[in-house]
């Protein structure tokens, strides 16, 4: 079997691939880096626990469409011949003959199953609902739905504190708020961050600028959080923190 493995942007660069949980991302690429030369994988259980995945997040994978099932429980990964490409001397052909044959390869190098057995699929999709909670019918790809995150509760909030225009319809916004969601982060957070840094850039001429969605939604998002629990304390006589 080969020892290199490569990603093609085309998969790994899609919405539908950075909306999922940063675990699910990290097993997508694990299973990547450990499946035979056609892409089969067989101990992707023994992968999640040397990850630290859960269920959820091989699931989830099935879900979008990433990885396609077996009854025995194979999995394939679906793009594996849009990542790869291995010389005929290095290639070693998978034992998986007839789960192989089960599989066609579409123009578009992606690996379909001839036949589906729709019971079996059904089980395979059910998601936890932990991972799901209100944002099940956007995980679950296919659905015109939308999901149901807050999105223009937090974007009016921004625009009411900061007077600004900002659209909670657009992409880049919805994009960066879900990804803070996906953390674990709430709406109250996101209004505490407002808060903040309001409080401490809408005065500066310099500063006001970067009151916008991806600057306070981005990565030092959970460090505009922490900084209220310094600002939010009363200053003791000696210049330090005292407690209430």
């Amino acid at each position: 079997m080969a020892q290199r493995r490569m990603f093609s942007k085309k998969v790994t660069d899609t919405d539908t691939f950075l909306d999922m949980p940063l675990s699910t991302q990290a097993l997508y690429f694990h299973l990547n880096m450990h499946a035979d030369d056609d892409g089969f994988i067989d101990n992707t259980k023994t992968i999640q626990r040397m990850i630290g995945s859960s269920d959820d997040d091989r699931k989830l994978l099935v879900a979008k469409q990433f990885l396609l099932p077996f009854e025995n429980g194979l999995v394939v990964i679906k793009d594996w011949r849009v990542h790869n490409y291995i010389q005929g001397d290095r290639y070693h052909k998978t034992q998986y003959i007839n789960e192989k044959s089960q599989l066609v390869v579409e123009e578009n190098n992606m690996y379909t199953k001839r036949i589906q057995d729709v019971s079996n699929m059904d089980t395979q999709v059910r998601l936890g609902k932990d991972r799901l909670g209100k944002d099940r019918k956007d995980i679950l790809s296919g659905s015109e739905e939308p999901d149901q995150l807050p999105y223009k509760e937090v974007v009016n909030y921004l625009n009411e504190k900061t007077g600004s225009k900002y659209r909670s319809s657009g992409t880049k916004t919805k994009k960066l708020i879900k990804a803070r969601f996906n953390e674990g982060f709430s709406s109250d957070d996101f209004k505490t961050v407002i808060d903040v840094k309001s409080k401490q850039w809408l005065t500066d001429q310099k500063m006001k600028q970067y009151l916008r969605p991806e600057t306070l939604f981005g990565t030092k998002f959970e460090s505009y959080l922490n900084e209220n629990q310094v600002t939010s304390k009363p200053p003791m006589k000696n210049g330090g923190y005292g407690t209430r």
